[in-house]
């Protein structure tokens, strides 16, 4: 019988080992993925879809149109409980066994138990979240003509990392377009980004992060660094600023200040710290060894892998994996161990301008920005091609608004 290969999830980690092993020539196995959704989506651009300056046509990839199906079956289904100790997960549609278990889930956002986040504030988890987000920022400005409520137009961005830099950013760089639009004076929209840090872009350097805070606020946007959130509401936030209690005011609020694992790991008898496992060198579980963990539901040792930036580690891992798998079934030893290779990152500031560090060097600009789109647009040939670049592909003049 084939061994049975199972990946749950189609985020970049579990994308990628699927992938990588349907390439693998002469590989008798079983590969299967499952996915809550039948497409894949790239989160390193849901603050785009959440301002509405990437399409949801645009954003999703439909597995079936990428995987070369008569390699691995796909099968969309949500994945509710594991159980190790007999090879299998169990899913709204059945029973799933494996030989080889790969768990790619992803994360989910992590309020840290501040009172009112999970009812009061929207969070960019899914594409699906993004657009909801999306909806309501352009009904808001649509409805401001009856409405003549400021505070709707009043948006409060909690977290100054990724996240929330570049949604801030990707919303100023829009505001003048949406007032237009909208026929709504230019000084009447508010965007506040609050950060715990005494700077946005904390993984950067301090030059770089000044440099982002200043391309941030000749946007208009307000930027409070030391500012520790207490309380969201449905119509602003308390926040504890140079040790005294202050309340912004605003009735749409985004959550960004963190992420943990999957809670589904949780309730399993798998060892887990917030919803990840803690990986050893070859990306397996310590409690299974036939049970690998990529992405963000894996708690990898090495300190440069737990600050890079999710995507990038994420299909490191994913490709990693589905090596040692290929190598694993054509009898050959896992010698090597995982090492993360960290080329740099970016970080948007609108469509046309960013800041980043690559192979060790700043750099800021359209350069950044034209270096931020070849990052996405060369995943994208990585799991479809250069059909699926021209179609979905991010370009210098190219915004699906």
């Amino acid at each position: 019988m084939k061994p049975k290969i199972l990946i749950i999830g189609g985020g970049y980690g579990g994308l990628r080992t699927a992938i990588t092993l349907q390439n693998a020539t002469c590989l008798n196995a079983d590969i299967t993925l499952i996915s809550k959704h039948d497409y894949h989506y790239q989160t390193t651009l849901l603050h785009k879809v959440a301002i509405g300056t990437l399409s949801a046509r645009k954003a999703r990839i439909y597995f079936r149109k990428i995987l070369d199906l008569s390699k691995v079956r796909f099968i969309k289904d949500k994945i509710h409980t594991f159980e190790p100790e007999h090879n299998r997960v169990k899913g709204n549609g059945g029973v799933y066994e494996y030989d080889y278990l790969v768990i790619a889930l992803g994360f989910k956002p992590d309020d840290f138990g501040i009172k009112g986040v999970d009812k009061y504030a929207y969070k960019i988890s899914s594409l699906n979240a993004a657009l909801k987000l999306d909806k309501n920022i352009e009904y808001k400005f649509k409805e401001y003509c009856h409405t003549k409520n400021a505070n709707d137009l009043s948006i409060i961005v909690c977290g100054t990392g990724f996240t929330g830099i570049e949604f801030a950013a990707e919303l100023g760089s829009r505001l003048d377009e949406l007032c237009l639009i909208s026929g709504i004076p230019r000084d009447v929209p508010k965007v506040t980004c609050i950060g715990r840090s005494d700077r946005i872009l904390p993984m950067f350097s301090k030059k770089a992060s000044a440099k982002a805070q200043k391309k941030l606020e000749a946007f208009g946007v307000k930027v409070i660094c030391n500012g520790d959130v207490q309380e969201c509401r449905k119509d602003g936030v308390v926040i504890k600023h140079n040790g005294k209690l202050a309340f912004i005011e605003g009735n749409t609020i985004l959550w960004s200040a963190g992420v943990r694992g999957n809670d589904k790991l949780e309730e399993s008898s798998l060892h887990t710290t917030k919803g990840r496992i803690k990986v050893d060198e070859y990306l397996r579980c310590p409690q299974y060894k036939n049970i690998y963990v990529v992405g963000d539901c894996a708690l990898y040792a090495s300190r440069d892998a737990i600050h890079a930036p999710t995507a990038q580690l994420a299909a490191q891992m994913g490709d990693y994996v589905a090596k040692s798998l290929i190598k694993i079934l054509h009898n050959k030893p896992q010698k090597q161990i995982f090492r993360f290779k960290h080329r740099g990152t970016v970080c948007s500031i609108g469509h046309t301008d960013g800041v980043g560090i690559i192979y060790k060097k700043g750099i800021s600009g359209e350069f950044a920005a034209f270096l931020k789109n070849f990052i996405e647009n060369k995943w994208l040939f990585g799991i479809g091609g250069a059909k699926l670049v021209f179609k979905n592909g991010q370009f210098r003049y190219r915004t699906s608004n």
